[in-house]
């Protein structure tokens, strides 16, 4: 049968390829973030000194009220944003599934919104800083400029 270019399945949406800078980005950032919201966690949970090296108030922060929220650690709820943006980025760069590209720059926003809230607190409520916390609101920054670009620049 002779093949005029009509096929009997029904047209897919065009498949979006980000490039790879960008998804190594997401992966290599929110990986830090993970490693420093993780360690806030298990220092939490042991109860270990924490290690902070150019900011003094690093235990004022980690301890303070708003260190938790309902009873859970906020470097919890960090550490598994960043998890959750990290898995979601591999998973991508393995499939290249254009629902994802939906979900993990979308998730940016929250992180960020969250970081600034936190920044904020350190600042103007708790009058203290904590090192790591800076780090993770710049990690949660960068993921957010790296998520508005793949919204902006690579629309699913």
């Amino acid at each position: 049968m002779m093949n005029l270019g009509i096929s009997s399945e029904t047209p897919s949406k065009k498949q979006i390829n980000l490039p790879k800078w960008l998804i190594w980005g997401f992966i290599a950032v929110s990986f830090i973030g993970f490693l420093d919201a993780g360690y806030l966690t298990v220092v939490h949970y042991t109860g270990a000194d924490l290690a902070c090296s150019f900011l003094e108030g690093c235990e004022i922060v980690t301890t303070s009220k708003y260190s938790l929220i309902f009873g859970i650690p906020v470097a919890l709820l960090g550490a598994l944003y960043y998890l959750t943006i990290l898995i979601l980025s591999l998973l991508y760069f393995d499939t290249k599934n254009n629902i994802l590209l939906k979900i993990f720059p979308a998730l940016t926003i929250f992180g960020f919104l969250a970081s600034g809230w936190f920044i904020y607190l350190q600042i103007f409520v708790i009058k203290a800083l904590c090192e790591y916390c800076i780090l993770s609101a710049v990690t949660s920054t960068i993921l957010f400029i790296l998520g508005l670009y793949t919204i902006v620049k690579h629309k699913p």
